[in-house]
């Protein structure tokens, strides 16, 4: 009995981890001054107890900063200027420009393994669990992010700046700072318009 009833309490950390849960935002803009590489390295930290089948750990990390946010926004203009020849300089110049939104990006990306058990959407779902791992991170430790997407995630040129093979999958591109704005709360759905519950209260 002892042993049961201490299996069902919950721990003391619990409210803590759901607070953050509910409290962590997208946020997207953040000053320039960059984190400390501690910081970075306990996000990435983070990514790496995702659970992903099989052990295959799919996930790779590319933590771009600096000038580095340059090269990777030229990559984005030229898979932009091939995706849309006809693109004005101005709509380039703003595709290029992305990157310097933030002091650090973090671009996840999935390998997806050869083991033939491995199913190719199971490791990029599991390049997702790393994501929100590394979002709950950052906000953790006091960080602003913001998980993005966008054609450049789908472009080989921007698989080819990270070193990735065309059969690499981007999770997306992590924006890290320290906020600049609060964020306002999002409209959300509650679970409960979302849930059905089947089976539940049957006797086993």
């Amino acid at each position: 009995m002892a042993v049961e009833l201490e299996r069902r309490a919950p721990k003391p950390e619990a409210q803590r981890l759901l607070e953050l849960i509910r409290s962590r935002r997208s946020v997207g803009k953040v000053a320039q001054d960059p984190p400390p590489r501690e910081l970075i390295e306990q996000v990435l930290e983070a990514a790496v107890t995702a659970p992903n089948h099989h052990l295959t750990q799919p996930w790779r990390f590319f933590v771009i900063a600096g000038s580095a946010r340059e090269r990777l926004g030229e990559a984005m203009a030229a898979a932009e200027s091939r995706a849309h020849p006809d693109s004005p300089q101005a709509a380039l110049d703003r595709v290029r420009a992305k990157p310097l939104r933030a002091p650090v990006i973090i671009a996840v990306a999935v390998q997806p393994s050869d083991d033939p058990r491995a199913l190719e959407i199971e490791e990029v779902e599991a390049g997702a669990a790393a994501v929100q791992n590394m979002l709950l991170a950052a906000h953790a430790l006091g960080l602003a992010a913001m998980w993005r997407t966008g054609d450049a995630a789908y472009a080989d040129e921007v698989k080819a700046f990270l070193g990735l093979d065309t059969s690499a999958h981007i999770i997306g591109f992590i924006y890290l700072g320290y906020a600049a704005i609060t964020p306002p709360d999002p409209p959300r759905r509650a679970a409960a318009e979302l849930t059905q519950w089947l089976g539940w209260g049957e006797k086993a």
